[in-house]
């Protein structure tokens, strides 16, 4: 009797999954390896390599790579001097620091359009105090800044969860054996963080390579990354052949991602909930 209830809460998720989940995936397989005509080919995945979509796809990953070492950077010292704190101003300055995701993404990067554009608010109080006006809107620099901002806590959440299950006792132990502060973290700590470490890159990378919305909003539409490109292929040229085989492409990294974190996080101890 039991076991009839449980599988009958199951199916709302099996629904959700079936609807929203398997047949989009089915459907990207579907279109990504037909042509037109519905015949089999490769030409839609092969054609990664052109010229245009190939520079999309590595301008693509090095402003993501730039992107999650900046935020890794960030995040380390952050996440340490959170799982430091105690109890009560823990949770108060991880509220503060989640609370902006709460707002629409959307929303989140349209604020930085307006903060960052030559006539926005921050060179306007540049401006004011005689200083020079940054030029920054428009340029990788502004979507690899809205890159950072906007996936940021999907960095320190991983890391900050790992450093919090550590066994404060391990650190005390070597310390009595002799190990100074930085022998204390190359020694025990970092290694034991390793797995958040690696959640957190693939959470960061992996939104950061396929996005479209920041590459528009923040680079003015002029700098190409393969997730405008797919979507272009999708909106404007109703070629859903085309993007759909691209996607796939962007499904290898995702799986790889995917592995890469199952390799060095078995446990699921790097997970930010």
């Amino acid at each position: 009797m039991k076991n009839k209830f449980v599988k009958w809460l199951s199916l709302p998720y099996a629904f959700w999954s079936l609807a929203f989940i398997i047949i989009p995936l089915v459907m990207v397989f579907y279109f990504g390896l037909t042509d037109k005509t519905g015949k089999f080919t490769f030409a839609n995945i092969l054609s990664i390599s052109l010229p245009v979509h190939f520079k999309s796809l590595l301008i693509a990953l090095l402003l993501s790579f730039i992107s999650t070492v900046i935020c890794l950077l960030l995040s380390y010292p952050l996440a340490m001097i959170l799982s430091s704190l105690n109890s009560k101003n823990n949770k108060l300055m991880i509220l503060i620091f989640v609370l902006p995701m709460w707002m629409n993404f959307l929303l989140r990067t349209l604020a930085w359009q307006t903060l960052l554009e030559n006539e926005g608010v921050i060179n306007t109080i540049l401006r004011t105090i005689h200083l020079p006006a940054l030029k920054i809107i428009n340029t990788p620099y502004a979507i690899v800044f809205g890159m950072i901002y906007n996936f940021l806590p999907f960095m320190v959440l991983p890391i900050y969860n790992v450093l919090c299950k550590i066994d404060k006792n391990l650190l005390n132990a070597a310390r009595d054996l002799g190990a100074n502060e930085v022998q204390t973290f190359l020694k025990v700590t970092l290694p034991l963080s390793v797995p958040g470490i690696i959640s957190g890159i693939t959470m960061v990378f992996v939104p950061a390579l396929t996005t479209f919305v920041i590459s528009d909003l923040l680079g003015g539409s002029k700098i190409l990354l393969i997730g405008n490109v797919i979507e272009q292929e999708f909106t404007l040229n109703s070629n859903w052949h085309l993007g759909s085989g691209l996607s796939i492409v962007l499904m290898l990294f995702i799986i790889i991602s995917m592995i890469i974190t199952a390799i060095f996080d078995k446990d699921g101890e790097g997970s930010a909930l």
